[in-house]
């Protein structure tokens, strides 16, 4: 289903008073094209469906001007669905804007007479009504953000006057329940689903009724339902991954595991039992080596049974898992006071210790025009120098002021940056996959975008970064330059491609931002890449060994987020993931941070929540 039309976009009322002159000239097809225009833009509006009628009664019956095709306009097949139910066909008319819905659930495309209609429900088979219910359902996440309820209540309404017609009926009692569900009518739920399952006991309607109760915070009447649901039918092992989800969320891990042991051991390739499995271990120890290999099982098993959102919940907002960890510092506290505090404007000052990475200099120099910073000395290891010998210096040095020693990159690259970069991702491999579109850049963009990262967008997200942490979107970038780098040349074998020498030299060079970043895009190379990661657990070893040596003289900023970025690594090694639990109990841990910080991570998260 398509979005619109190849023309510009008019009104609902510009497309109306053109469907009404091209009426007046008989000229049926354009009429009808601009009524489709009209309802993808105002499903409700009664002009749209008058003109609608107009046309039906001009065209005997309008069916034919509105054709289904492969990508056919919304507008199209919502224009279809009112003429299908006048024609005295409403059962084909609600599974048509049932599809409308699954194409855009924000839009009232059932929001009309007909469809509430009580009477409605009397004409129709239930069985079909059930159907169209769950076929609403699929697409609705559960439960339904309440800002986003509205356009749905006309389905509500149906099952309500569908069950009122068939007061017995078990199939309909139990997708109404779902339905009701979703929207939050958790108690009418109940009453559904418990009817379905007197009336005609069955597994489905013994599911339905398990998530209500689940929905309504009843554990244990959720997991007796369910239960009976297996005794029903031992095969379905959905089941026994529900109980074991319904146990897991309320902290009964043990008896989680056992309920998805025992389904593994009937199909151990079964993928709702696998993700749960592997889910439910991580939640008991917190190993990253069961998100890996849930990962790998994705990788492995593209045709799962629907989509799973297991290893996201598990790596939202966790340290490189699901997101970019916050800069550490005094130029970076330096920064976040400068912005809120009036007092810390133009003419402060700062007092460093020793020099900082120059990824954070640079950014607050940038953001704070007339920052006085005063570093009191350089303390050894000098961190002006890189930690190993390389030949592509990314900075260099006058006393304390750094600048960088690369060209600036294109616009073409600033440009494509800023359409990808963003501080959180599902899970290291989606991050991976989606900086394919900075794959065609060359190595020389690719560079000069860590030292010269363009401004933040013009979007909503962009103008809080600006505001309130502008180091954060210089690491967005960084992080997301480097995970371009990991689609540099990828037809050369890993050991000796230039994707490889050229992180490996980014990791081992000066002390900065840029070491995190390609570090991450190294660990999520050994994430989709299983023959690297041997490769990869060494290089992170020795990275943070360095830098855990290095913080025996003097702080390192970066020394905490590298810790995190070894506990995301597949098959690190037991030494090393316990010093990166020393290094991050030794310090300020947690990325989240209460206060404004965090309320910018929250903020985040509602710009990018998926529809």
């Amino acid at each position: 289903m398509s979005e619109g039309r190849d023309d510009s976009p008019l009104s609902a009322e510009e497309e109306l008073a053109l469907a009404r002159l091209a009426l007046d000239e008989g000229d049926l097809p354009h009429a009808a094209g601009h009524v489709a225009g009209a309802l993808a833009r105002a499903p409700t509006l009664p002009e749209a469906h008058e003109t609608l009628a107009r046309v039906a009664a001009a065209g005997e019956g309008g069916l034919g001007l509105f054709p289904l095709h492969h990508r056919a306009f919304v507008g199209v097949v919502v224009a279809r669905a009112h003429l299908l139910a006048a024609a005295g066909r409403p059962a084909e008319g609600l599974e048509l804007l049932a599809a409308a819905t699954g194409h855009d659930r924000r839009a009232d495309w059932a929001g009309v007479p007909w469809v509430t209609a009580p009477e409605l429900p009397e004409r129709l088979d239930p069985e079909r009504t059930a159907g169209v219910l769950m076929q609403v359902c699929g697409v609705l996440p559960d439960p339904v953000p309440r800002a986003e309820r509205a356009p749905l209540l006309a389905y509500l309404a149906l099952a309500r006057n569908a069950v009122a017609a068939h007061p017995e009926h078990g199939l309909l009692l139990g997708a109404a329940s779902a339905l009701a569900r979703r929207l939050g009518e958790v108690a009418v739920a109940i009453r559904w689903a418990s009817r379905g399952v007197r009336t005609q006991p069955s597994k489905l309607g013994e599911v339905w009724l398990g998530y209500a109760y689940r929905s309504a915070g009843r554990t244990r009447e959720a997991l007796a339902a369910l239960r009976r649901a297996v005794a029903l039918d031992p095969d379905d092992l959905a089941v026994y991954a529900d109980i074991a989800g319904t146990l897991g969320d309320v902290g009964r891990l043990d008896e989680a595991l056992e309920w998805i042991d025992r389904a593994l051991a009937r199909d151990p390739t079964f993928d709702c039992a696998v993700h749960t499995a592997h889910r439910l271990r991580f939640q008991r120890d917190g190993d990253v080596a069961h998100l890996v290999a849930l990962a790998d099982f994705i990788r492995d098993h593209p045709d799962d049974s629907h989509e799973h959102g297991d290893l996201a919940e598990c790596c939202r907002s966790r340290p490189w898992l699901g997101q970019v960890t916050p800069a550490a510092g005094a130029m970076v506290e330096a920064l976040r006071r400068a912005l809120t505090d009036d007092r810390h404007g133009p003419g402060a000052a700062v007092r460093l210790e020793t020099l900082e990475p120059p990824s954070a200099m640079r950014t607050v120099e940038a953001a704070v025009p007339g920052l006085r910073v005063e570093v009191v000395a350089v303390a050894d290891p000098d961190p002006r120098q890189p930690r190993r010998a390389t030949d592509r210096p990314l900075w260099r040095y006058d006393g304390t002021a750094v600048a960088p020693t690369l060209p600036a990159p294109s616009a073409e690259a600033a440009a494509r940056v800023r359409q990808l970069a963003q501080p959180a991702w599902s899970h290291p491999p989606a991050a991976y996959d989606a900086a394919v579109g900075l794959a065609t850049l060359d190595l020389a963009d690719l560079l000069g975008l860590l030292v010269h990262p363009p401004p933040p967008p013009a979007t909503a997200l962009g103008r809080v970064l600006a505001g309130q942490d502008p180091s954060l979107w210089v690491r967005c970038v960084q992080v997301w330059a480097c995970l371009g780098l990991l689609h540099h040349r990828t037809d050369e074998p890993w050991a000796t491609s230039d994707r490889r020498r050229v992180l490996l030299e980014l990791v081992w060079g000066v002390e900065d931002w840029i070491t995190e970043a390609a570090l991450f895009a190294l660990v999520t190379a050994a994430w989709i890449d299983p023959s690297v990661r041997p490769d990869v657990a060494r290089v992170v070893a020795e990275r943070l060994a360095d830098a855990a040596a290095v913080a025996r003289d003097r702080p390192v900023p970066i020394g905490v987020s590298l810790a995190y970025l070894a506990l995301a690594t597949p098959g690190l090694d037991r030494a090393t993931a316990a010093l990166a639990g020393e290094l991050i109990a030794g310090q300020p841990p947690s990325p989240r941070r209460p206060g404004r910080l965090g309320r910018l991570w929250t903020f985040w998260r509602l710009l990018t929540r998926r529809p």
